[in-house]
């Protein structure tokens, strides 16, 4: 089929580049995904350069001004701007906002899963509490990383059959990963461990199940499979990331049961990522508002529902269906989100806001506190 030159873009535009600029950006960012991919795979890196202190040892996760960008063609997309929040001993944290504000990143930041060498954390720290000592996530290199990765932290991702082997039965997946980390084991303790996970995410037909392929179970089943295997080494931290999108209405609810069941078996801490307002509402204890790669607000869960300070937050609330409120349209905000690559020195939501006024031309706002738990980026409340 013959193929035909896309017309190229008009320099009026705005979004025209040449051919000499995309080659300019190219080689700059080999450059630097290149020096940054050489420090992340040396062998045999002292603990002492990746140890770190925790500024509140109360907290599993601390995000302190966490930058993970990706270097593309056009230019540099900033997917994460400078994050920072905790994730308490215990609590749920859950991360809401609309699709490509960052959320999954923040995660995968954490998970050192950021697809590379594209993607690569730039600055700042990911501090993650192991009880006796502390690691900078940020810093670690990757052969570090594979030994708490699945272990110490583990991640259930939004659709199931695409996290699962389709070629493997589900049971030797679960038993691939207590292997990894626990290599002393034998292969009846591995599979006697699998089956009690299996059994404790609610599947009745344990030993039936283990032994069924993916596509022999429905999205509920799989989707417990991946709570089974996030959950089998004990994790510190457990990242679900919109665990419940790709299921219905009622297997949702059996799902967040499940999670909230867990957390208090196995005292691990859960950082929920979800557009479904309703699912943060009955799962957070604290929640964390996300814009454009940025935390616009943070608080606890009673601070973000009840009061919510930011236009964003207040925007994302009133879009949300109220059951037994006839109304002819839904609210939807208004406008669109700035371009990743070409981002605005002033509120990436000035554009948008209903509330905007002379304060709001001025530079990105800084955070300022409400209350102990509740803060906010806007010149609202200076």
């Amino acid at each position: 089929m013959k193929q035909f030159p896309e017309k190229p873009l008009k320099k009026e535009s705005g979004n025209y580049i040449s051919a000499r600029e995309s080659y300019n950006i190219s080689k700059e960012n080999k450059r630097i995904t290149n020096a940054i991919e050489r420090e992340r795979n040396r062998k045999n890196v002292p603990e002492s350069e990746y140890l770190t202190v925790m500024h509140n040892p109360q907290n599993v996760v601390e995000y302190d001004n966490l930058h993970t960008y990706f270097f593309t063609d056009i230019g540099t997309v900033k997917a994460v701007d400078g994050v920072s929040f905790e994730v308490p001993k215990g609590k749920t944290v859950g991360i809401v906002g609309e699709s490509g504000c960052g959320k999954s990143i923040t995660s995968l930041s954490l998970m050192q899963l950021v697809q590379r060498p594209q993607g690569q954390i730039v600055q700042g720290e990911i501090r993650f509490n192991l009880g006796e000592k502390s690691y900078d996530i940020a810093k670690m290199p990757t052969e570090a990383m594979q030994k708490i990765r699945g272990n110490q932290v583990s991640m259930i991702f939004q659709e199931p059959m695409t996290s699962l082997n389709p070629v493997f039965r589900v049971g030797e997946q679960i038993d691939e990963v207590i292997k990894l980390h626990y290599p002393h084991m034998q292969n009846d303790e591995i599979k006697n461990r699998s089956l009690k996970m299996l059994d404790l995410v609610g599947i009745a037909n344990e030993e039936g199940v283990y032994k069924m392929y993916p596509h022999e179970l429905s999205g509920g089943m799989r989707q417990r499979i991946m709570i089974a295997m996030a959950v089998a080494c004990d994790p510190r931290l457990i990242i679900a990331d919109e665990p419940t999108t790709a299921l219905d209405v009622t297997i949702q609810a059996q799902i967040l049961d499940l999670f909230r069941n867990l957390k208090e078996k196995i005292n691990s801490s859960i950082m929920l990522i979800t557009h479904d307002l309703g699912v943060i509402a009955e799962m957070a204890d604290f929640v964390v508002v996300m814009y454009a790669g940025r935390i616009v607000e943070k608080g606890s869960a009673h601070d973000i529902f009840l009061n919510p300070a930011h236009p964003y937050t207040v925007g994302l609330m009133a879009s949300k269906p109220v059951v037994n409120r006839k109304v002819d349209r839904l609210y939807s905000i208004p406008g669109s989100v700035p371009s990743p690559i070409h981002m605005p020195n002033y509120c990436y939501f000035r554009d948008r806001c209903d509330k905007r006024f002379g304060r709001c031309n001025d530079d990105y706002p800084p955070e300022f506190c409400l209350s102990e738990t509740h803060r906010t980026n806007c010149y609202l409340y200076e």
